[in-house]
């Protein structure tokens, strides 16, 4: 689907849930005195560290700055050094589609994304990084240009949360601006894609845009993601299919195709970003805030990539 003729966000303040603004932002607050904000700059990196010099590895620290042509040369380990410049620019690409509609517990899926992409908004904001956006559902796409500031954070993230969420009875899948967004993403951005991530087919320049940028899927898990209720009988809408579907859980048959769908769903997720910490996912039932600094913590004290 074209974007539409308004391709970029206007720089009015939509009539959004300001009361889920103002939430946002008091957490973001409260994070930027705790561990959250410390460890941002280690997530994401992208042009906000510029190269210095080489200099010995030390027990503790990041192994991905290993340079190893220069430890093979030498016969030690060395790493490279880097110095962090002052913006840096984050596009959030946000898939709307009707599988985010689901939820089994008191949120879906969507509700999860949202959250999240809000608050990772007023988080960069508060880093004085540019934030852009790529806006895309079944019905529409628009793009929000790359803005410094916490009045362009809290329009981008206004404009965002105050999208509908798209209809039921439409397509299920949006038409990703891909081309678009290879053109507006520069050498060293951060790309955080937000979406229900169903198995289908690589975008195309997806592998190039990774060679230049760093890219991060943030993908919302339901507890039927993982495992279906235990032996019981239930109807329950499907968003992807459009229609309401009848589970039996005490069938083998039902435990075996769940299990194989799970299995082939975090294939697809790996396969799209292969790298561990590119995979920031985050349970629908969780405290978000806490879910945010966990995966913060855990890649600066692992660097497992």
């Amino acid at each position: 689907m074209p974007v539409s003729s308004q391709q970029f966000a206007d720089n009015t303040l939509p009539l959004a849930p300001r009361t889920v603004l103002r939430r946002l932002e008091w957490q973001v607050q409260h994070a930027v005195s705790t561990a959250l904000s410390g460890n941002y700059r280690s997530v994401f990196r992208g042009k906000g560290m510029e190269f210095d010099q080489v200099v010995k590895y030390q027990w503790g620290d990041d192994m991905r700055d290993i340079d190893w042509n220069v430890t093979a040369r030498l016969g030690e380990p060395y790493r490279k050094k880097f110095i962090e410049e002052r913006e840096l620019s984050i596009i959030f690409v946000f898939e709307d589609t009707p599988a985010l509609q689901f939820g089994s517990g008191t949120r879906s899926k969507r509700d999860v994304l949202l959250e999240v992409a809000g608050l990772l908004m007023l988080l960069g904001a508060t880093h004085r990084d540019r934030i852009g956006l790529f806006y895309s559902s079944p019905q529409h796409n628009w793009f929000q240009r790359p803005q410094s500031g916490r009045k362009s954070a809290l329009r981008t993230a206004a404009r965002l949360l105050g999208q509908p969420a798209p209809a039921l009875d439409r397509e299920p899948e949006s038409d990703m601006p891909w081309r678009m967004i290879r053109r507006a993403a520069t050498n060293g951005s951060v790309i955080l894609w937000f979406g229900a991530f169903l198995p289908g087919v690589i975008p195309v320049g997806w592998r190039a845009l990774q060679q230049r940028c760093q890219t991060i899927g943030v993908r919302a898990d339901d507890a039927w993601d993982s495992a279906l209720p235990e032996n019981t009988r239930l109807s329950t809408y499907d968003p992807i299919a459009g229609r309401i579907v009848n589970l039996d859980t005490t069938s083998r048959a039902t435990r075996s195709s769940h299990a194989h769908w799970k299995k082939w769903r975090e294939s697809w997720f790996e396969k799209l970003f292969p790298l561990v910490d590119a995979r920031l996912k985050i349970d629908s039932e969780a405290d978000t805030l806490k879910a945010l600094v966990h995966h913060f913590q855990q890649h600066q004290a692992g660097g497992r990539w």
